[in-house]
């Protein structure tokens, strides 16, 4: 039985994971890639170094972003947010980095129970010349589906 989830349903599951697909526009073809994220405020925290999808992003700000779990065929959940990828600047982002990385270290330790220093990993990179780029998915659809026999 496939059923739709509540919106209160499908922010758990966002709350509850940190890898999604990112889904965007680039010469008119669509794109999906996998991301880490943190879902934090009705919205997506995500950075990228800079290239093809944030190229793509700047370009078209329409983005989506799926999150599945799935344990088999005929038991999963998946929750998909439609929003506006918004980049940050450098103060702005910083703080961002520092909210999404000890974020996922919590989803981490208590999905996977185990202890990641990530921290210092995106510390390093605010300091550093390359800062990633930061940006987050305002979030403006969030729609789910559940499928348990």
């Amino acid at each position: 039985m496939v059923k739709s989830l509540k919106k209160e349903e499908c922010q758990l599951i966002l709350n509850q994971n940190y890898i999604g697909h990112l889904a965007y526009i680039y010469q008119n073809k669509p794109f999906v890639v996998p991301i880490t994220y943190f879902y934090s405020d009705h919205r997506i925290i995500c950075y990228s170094g800079y290239g093809h999808k944030i190229n793509a992003m700047r370009q078209h700000n329409n983005v989506a972003i799926e999150i599945s779990e799935i344990t088999s065929i005929t038991n999963w959940k998946s929750v998909v947010a439609h929003g506006q990828y918004i980049e940050l600047e450098r103060s702005s982002a910083k703080a961002l980095l520092h909210e999404f990385s000890l974020g996922v270290k919590d989803v981490i330790m208590r999905k996977e129970l185990r202890d990641l220093d990530f921290i210092n990993e995106f510390s390093a990179k605010v300091d550093s010349d390359e800062i990633p780029t930061i940006f987050v998915i305002n979030i403006e659809e969030l729609t789910g589906k559940l499928r348990h026999d």
